[in-house]
């Protein structure tokens, strides 16, 4: 039987990407019930294949006894794309079919710093609308207008 491919997804991160793994489903039943690759193997070796301008790179074997697992890969250039490949093995089992390549930029610490500032910023300057308008509201006599009695009652 050929494990995988694995459901693989990526996020950017500073500096690095998070990679999460959703280990393939298997067709085998115990008792009617569908097994996990889990229950069948108990444990599972995972290889990452990252891919850049600077070529391919894969990761050394990495062991799992989890259905779904993140892993972050860290120390990456930032505002670079790299793309993602994970392929599932057992220790009885060494036929696997790697996950589709999945791509992503990896943010930088700058960028973030800047979304933060434009986001401070935005705030302050729909504050300060609101403020003016209502100012002029309450200038117009919009808002809490003097209440005027009667001439009979003065």
């Amino acid at each position: 039987a050929i494990l995988g491919p694995p459901e693989v997804n990526i996020t950017s991160c500073p500096n690095c990407i998070n990679v999460t793994i959703k280990l393939p489903t298997s067709h085998f039943r115990h008792e009617g019930k569908l097994q996990s690759l889990i229950d069948i193997y108990e444990e599972l070796d995972y290889v990452i294949t990252l891919k850049s301008q600077d070529g391919e790179h894969k990761s050394s074997r990495q062991r799992t006894t989890e259905e779904m697992f993140s892993t972050v890969i860290g120390e990456l250039y930032p505002s670079r794309n790299y793309c993602v490949s994970v392929a599932i093995t057992a220790s009885l089992n060494k036929h696997s079919m790697p996950s589709p390549w999945k791509c992503v930029t990896a943010d930088s610490e700058a960028q973030r710093q800047d979304y933060r500032e434009v986001a401070v910023a935005g705030a302050v300057c729909v504050a300060l609308v609101i403020a003016a308008v209502l100012k002029c509201l309450h200038a117009a006599g919009f808002i809490f207008q003097k209440i005027s009695l009667p001439q009979t009652l003065v």
